[in-house]
Parts: C-alpha cells; structure tokens; sequence
C-alpha cells in the first residue's frame, strides 16, 4: 500500500506527543478514513497556550481519557484552555502494576520478562476491558461527540489497542492498523525520563511499541469469538447494521 507512506498525519503539540488524525487509512471497500473526525495521542497534562488554539482549531468536541484514577490524579489533563470540550473518563488499568515494578527493580530483568508482561495486559484490554471500548465506540457513533480524540498516558498500548479496533470496525486492513499502532515508536516523545529510572533491557522493551503484540490482541480476539467481526459484536455491541452506520459517518 504505497498510499499510506504519508500516513499517520501527526498533530504537532509543545505539550504533548504521539498525537495523530487517524484519517487517511484505506478501508476494504475503496473508501478512506475520514480526516478531521478522530484522534489519538498521549497524556495532555503538558499542553500549553499555543496547543489549545491547536486544538480548537480543528474543532475538537470530546476527548476520552483512558487512564486509571491514578494516573490522572498524577499528571491531570489541562483542557480548561478548550472550552466546551466534553471528557469521558473510561479507565483502563495498565494491567502491569507491581509485577512490572517488581520486575523493573531486578537487575536481572530480560526484555522478555517485559514481553511476557506485555502480553499479558494486552489480552487483558481486549477481554477484561472490552467494555470501555464500546463505551469508547457508542462516544464515537454520536455525530455530536466529534471530532473526538482518546489518549491513555503515553498514547500507545491502550490507546494503541482503541485506534486498532476503531479502524477494525471500519474495515481498513490490518496491515495499516498495524502502521498506525507502530508509528508511535516514530511519534512518541516521553520515554526519555522514564528510561533513566529502568535498566536498559526494561527500557528498550516498554518504551516501544511491538507489533507481536498486537498481534498477540487479535489471535486472541479470533480464538476467543472467532474472527474480529464477531468480536464487535459480541463485546462491543457493534453488529452489522452499527459498524455499517459508523462506516458510513467515518468513511469518505
């Protein structure tokens, strides 16, 4: 697909990275991904004066906040600058926790010990946190919740998991899923201080993106339902009629 080499189209923030318009994606049936509709990025706890004019500049309406209770306490997010913006809390826990701690303290660590973690959380948001992303998808079939942008901390594992079921249901193929879910190794900024409190093996695994493990979400969308298809249905009420009338408001 030599049309996607100018894809993701990134938003340039001061205060934020790894924010991109997830428009332009080819779906199956010849149609694009509408630009102007749907974003994602990191935390916005950082964002400044000129990134709200950024923002209001493409008329953002609801911005849906993925992360744990905690998280947000931590680095809130500073959208008092974009009035009328509505946010949505649907907190996915990281599902790492202590044993990522735990395992982050031992000098002794292996990136595989990360990876198996990793995989881990990643078969958790597909199973155990499907319902925050159909709460995620009914957000995004009301025409008055968009342009919507979703963001987790970094913007890349949950937040990667939501943008590859939103092009999923929109019938885009999942070799440009898996473009969109990698170009957060090119976008993402924020790993830097993280990575001088973890030992390098830890680092060079958790600061990235994978594409193993996305791919490690869909085996097991497909062995627990049996395709993706059935997956949008069957956990994130998205049956055929649904995924025909978001496909009709997203896809141009």
């Amino acid at each position: 697909m030599n049309d996607m080499m100018d894809l993701p189209r990134p938003i340039m923030l001061e205060g934020a990275s790894n924010a991109r318009d997830l428009g332009g994606w080819p779906a199956a049936d010849g149609r694009r991904v509408r630009f102007g509709e749907v974003f994602r990025s990191a935390s916005l706890g950082g964002l400044t004066e000129p990134d709200a004019t950024t923002l209001g500049g493409i008329g953002l309406h609801s911005v849906v906040d993925l992360r744990s209770e905690r998280e947000r306490q931590r680095t809130p997010s500073r959208l008092d600058a974009l009035p009328g913006v509505r946010v949505h809390f649907l907190p996915i826990d990281p599902s790492l926790g202590r044993s990522l701690h735990d395992i982050a303290a031992l000098q002794d660590a292996t990136g595989q010990d990360i990876m198996v973690l990793m995989r881990h959380a990643y078969v958790a948001y597909v199973l155990d946190w499907a319902h925050c992303y159909a709460i995620l998808f009914d957000l995004l079939g009301q025409p008055a919740n968009r342009p919507l942008l979703f963001h987790c901390t970094a913007g890349k594992d949950r937040t990667g998991v939501g943008a590859a079921l939103v092009l999923a249901a929109l019938g885009v193929p999942y070799e440009a899923i898996r473009a969109d879910y990698l170009a957060t190794n090119l976008l993402w900024q924020g790993g830097g201080e993280i990575a001088k409190l973890l030992p390098p093996v830890v680092a060079d695994v958790l600061l990235r993106v994978h594409d193993e493990l996305l791919d490690t979400a869909f085996a097991t969308i497909r062995t627990m339902c049996g395709s993706v298809d059935a997956y949008l249905e069957e956990r994130l009420g998205l049956n055929a009629a649904r995924r025909g009338r978001l496909r009709d408001a997203l896809l141009s």
